[in-house]
């Protein structure tokens, strides 16, 4: 059940990604030949005016097929005859239709919830080291950690983890300015806790109501830490800190759900918990899009504004064939790699 929910959740994000291409296209009088949910040979074919919606047999991906858009056309609606603002436009309204669609996922989710846990400082273990006149005190509010803003109080454990030294530059709001402590240690200590040995920072954080504000400023930020764990996966995967082996897809994300599924002690637990994830893919979906790659949306539009470049500065138009040939090969590759991260994740489940 939850595998087929898995698939459910892309289908549905791929179909409001193609969606918003295809509102814009048609906002903006471009022509749009097919509208198609998934890939391969049809299942389904109804031709409405001047476009083809279909279902395909292939359950991965879709497309907004707009006349001449990989290719050159008389036709004075095509995609090329547009703006190129409006092709800007066009191209990122994928993407944003995701974003949006985690950001109203995750308001949905926290319109539930009694409360919000803060990064506001409302008491220290009795002891505690890192209190003091100049260290932190009681209504500090953490501000950023090494130059990463904080936004919930949950990305203190995104944070702080990522430096293994145990000393920060940490940046706290204090009666309304803010004030840097520069090489900061902070450990956790031993502490007692109903008999048994615990490792703690030894901080009370406070408790915000849940009203509209707090409800639409804690889905907000959650939304754009989605969008900065996909930014520090990438960095962490060029730095070296994260290895290929830590990449799923499609497979090991449906398998992701599974087991959230799975391991929920109640199906309301698996519902929110499962919603939540897909939120966060929702917006991954949105950032990876952007990515300056051929044949992903971001390649589209880096190739927008340097061809809006050359021709304005050489005043000529450039046959769009020879974009469609690069996306071409970019398509290609994307699948190869697709294809090996499929075979990895289908591996690890048979060694699990």
């Amino acid at each position: 059940m939850y595998i087929l929910l898995a698939i459910l959740i892309f289908s549905v994000l791929i179909f409001v990604h193609e969606l918003g291409h295809f509102l814009l296209a048609k906002l903006f009088g471009v022509r749009v030949n097919e509208f198609a949910l998934f890939m391969g040979p049809a299942l389904f074919k109804k031709e409405v005016g001047e476009t083809t919606y279909s279902i395909r047999c292939i359950p991965i991906g879709g497309y907004c097929a707009m006349e001449g858009e990989d290719e050159a056309s008389d036709d004075p609606r095509s995609f090329t005859a547009a703006a190129a603002w409006k092709r800007a436009l066009i191209l990122v309204a994928g993407a944003a239709f995701n974003f949006i669609t985690g950001l109203v996922l995750l308001v949905v989710l926290y319109a539930t919830v009694s409360g919000f846990s803060t990064a506001k400082i409302v008491d220290f273990y009795e002891d505690c080291p890192l209190q003091g006149e100049e260290k932190l005190q009681v209504g500090d509010e953490f501000y950023s950690i090494d130059g990463e803003r904080v936004y919930l109080y949950s990305d203190l454990s995104l944070l702080l983890p990522r430096n293994s030294t145990g000393v920060y530059d940490i940046v706290v709001r204090r009666d309304g300015k803010l004030v840097e402590l520069e090489d900061f240690e902070m450990t956790q200590q031993a502490y007692e806790e109903n008999g048994q040995t615990v490792y703690r920072y030894g901080i009370y954080f406070g408790v915000e109501d849940n009203n509209l504000g707090t409800l639409l400023k804690n889905s907000w930020y959650s939304a754009l830490d989605f969008v900065r764990i996909v930014r520090m996966s990438l960095q962490d995967l060029v730095s070296g800190w994260l290895s290929i082996d830590d990449m799923s897809g499609p497979v090991g994300i449906v398998s992701v759900i599974a087991q959230t599924g799975e391991q929920a002690e109640s199906t309301q637990e698996a519902a929110l918990n499962i919603a939540y994830l897909a939120a966060f893919i929702a917006v991954n979906l949105a950032v990876v899009n952007l990515l300056p790659i051929p044949a992903l949306d971001g390649g589209r539009v880096f190739f927008l504004l340097v061809t809006w470049v050359i021709e304005t500065v050489l005043r000529r138009k450039i046959d769009p064939k020879y974009e469609g040939y690069i996306h071409a090969v970019g398509m290609i590759l994307l699948l190869l790699f697709l294809a090996f991260i499929t075979f990895k994740d289908i591996w690890k489940l048979i060694g699990a």
